[in-house]
């Protein structure tokens, strides 16, 4: 389904994708500022981790070498180590923030969530064009 997007199509949905999760974002940060500020502080930080997270993995992407006819297992070994480190990290930093305030924690993952969100819906977006 995705194989017949257009090279242009790609970096768009990443634009319009960082665009609109921040703009959700921001709506996000001042209805969880209600609730505690540390929730919308935590909503800011988990679309900041979204938004770097599909910044590292375009670099890490952009830069595995394909030689030859590799095989979908070589590129999937190039791009996993750096993946698990990123998930890990990413899971390290929402489980320090719970344990050091729960309402800090929940607005992260909730940010995480936000942004996921966003990305699904763009990408049907597209699909459906």
């Amino acid at each position: 389904m995705l194989e017949n997007i257009s090279s242009t199509t790609l970096p768009r949905l990443m634009r319009r994708t960082i665009l609109s999760a921040i703009v959700v974002g921001v709506i996000g940060f001042f209805v969880a500022v209600t609730y505690d500020p540390l929730a919308g502080l935590g909503e800011a930080l988990g679309v900041a981790m979204a938004v770097f997270n599909l910044r590292f993995l375009d670099k890490q992407v952009a830069g595995v070498e394909l030689k030859g006819e590799q095989t979908s297992k070589a590129v999937r070994r190039q791009l996993g180590g750096k993946t698990l480190q990123r998930l890990v990290v990413a899971t390290c930093i929402v489980f320090g923030a719970l344990y050091l305030s729960t309402p800090l924690g929940i607005g992260i993952v909730s940010g995480l969530v936000i942004y996921q969100i966003v990305f699904v819906v763009n990408l049907l977006r597209v699909v459906a064009n």
